[in-house]
């Protein structure tokens, strides 16, 4: 068993974080395999060094152990590029220039139906899907879910494996809530030119070799999308465990905004790895 813990050096680590890393790291260690830390940090607008700092510190004090190197999503972009290059070569990507108020303008349209994929927003309505754009620097590039879909027929013969508490069993893919609710996603963002969060997760993985990816149950709805990109790049697929969330006093999921709830807030307060642990439901 290989599990990992792949946090963003975007804010302080809070509780919810605690909750992922402590049951990702204690299911490894009880099957006698190998955690591993990944840092995703190509958000350069967002990402600082003092908050991955924070993170090993914050890790460390909760008595994780993790095997080295440490992985940095910065040190691998050429291997991103390259699966962004074998997707375009297999044409299923292209280039769109739309805003985030343009998709919510052609969103709010009567013809058109919100969905939302809870990692990314609203779905995206395909605006750009038959423009011919060129990539360039200002452009984003997505993945063109009909092609991809085409490109797997049969789909059904694709599936994924849940073990944990949220919808446990295989779960084949399905292309009509795969058009409904995940759409055309972004590989690869127009602000810095570098692999998005779907390519990048699923390239990681595979270099790695996770065999067990913990995280949150909210990512369940992404995980459909990542198994299309596993097959199409040829990657092996890892099973899934979907945990509950850490949430506040009024029921509202955890973020790196919340302060209040960091794990650097409550060791400063005095508390201990084992309040953290019995905070958390460990």
């Amino acid at each position: 068993m290989i599990t990992r813990f792949a946090p963003s050096p975007t804010g302080p680590l809070h509780l919810g974080h605690a909750y992922s890393a402590l049951l990702a790291h204690d299911m490894a260690m009880a099957a006698g395999g190998t955690f591993l830390l990944r840092i995703e940090d190509t958000d350069t607008a967002r990402c600082r060094p003092a908050y991955a700092t924070a993170i090993l510190d914050d890790l460390t004090w909760l008595g994780l152990t993790w095997a080295q190197p440490v992985l940095r999503q910065s040190d691998h972009l050429p291997r991103y590029a390259a699966a962004l290059t074998r997707l375009t070569d297999l044409g299923l990507c292209y280039a769109c220039i739309c805003s985030r108020s343009d998709i919510q303008s052609a969103l709010s349209a009567p013809q058109e139906g919100v969905t939302h994929l809870p990692c990314d927003g609203a779905v995206y309505p395909g605006t750009c899907r038959h423009r011919g754009l060129p990539v360039t620097g200002t452009a984003a590039i997505r993945l063109n879910l009909d092609q991809a879909l085409a490109h797997l027929t049969p789909v059904s013969d694709y599936r994924f494996h849940e073990t944990g508490p949220f919808g446990f069993g295989q779960h084949r893919l399905d292309p009509r809530p795969l058009r409904r609710d995940v759409g055309d996603v972004v590989l690869a963002r127009r602000d810095i030119g570098t692999a998005a969060y779907h390519l990048s997760v699923v390239v990681d993985d595979a270099l790695q070799g996770v065999t067990h990816v913990v995280r949150g149950m909210d990512l369940f709805a992404a995980t459909p999308i990542h198994r299309i990109l596993q097959a199409l790049l040829e990657f092996h697929t890892p099973s899934y465990y979907h945990h509950r969330l850490i949430r506040d006093d009024n029921g509202k999921r955890l973020a790196k905004r919340d302060d209040a709830k960091s794990i650097a807030k409550f060791r400063a307060e005095g508390a201990t790895p084992a309040d953290i642990r019995a905070m958390v439901g460990l």
